[in-house]
């Protein structure tokens, strides 16, 4: 599993027309391999916005960034005046995993030579 997380600030006035840009859009996800779940979350913050997106892996995850689906679903409309600012792109691999009928946990040690989107 491979979870992509991008932080959105949005200005406060425009969290309605925000929400329903996401609502109309087209995201393509659903022919890409290696997706399995997208979820936009709305903070207790006012302003303070999350997409999750989980995948099978991280090539599942950088393929999909390079993809004609990627293309289409990221060239719909403009955000201008809806963002503060850009979006805080955070990558990250489950250690534990756990729902309710199971628990998972990862015997691989962290990478010491990992580098984030930033680098």
């Amino acid at each position: 599993m491979y979870l992509a997380m991008n932080r959105f600030s949005v200005n406060v006035e425009r969290e309605a027309e925000w929400e329903q840009i996401w609502k109309e859009r087209e995201t393509y996800l659903q022919e890409v391999p290696g997706f399995v779940q997208f979820m936009l979350l709305r903070g207790a913050e006012p302003g303070d916005y999350i997409s999750y997106s989980a995948w099978e892996d991280a090539a599942a995850f950088h393929a999909w960034t390079q993809s004609e689906a990627f293309r289409k679903g990221h060239a719909q409309g403009t955000l201008a005046g809806v963002l503060q600012g850009p979006p805080q792109l955070a990558l990250y691999e489950p250690v534990i995993a756990e729902t309710a009928v199971e628990r998972n946990v990862t015997d691989s040690l962290p990478d010491p030579n990992r580098r984030g989107p930033r680098h």
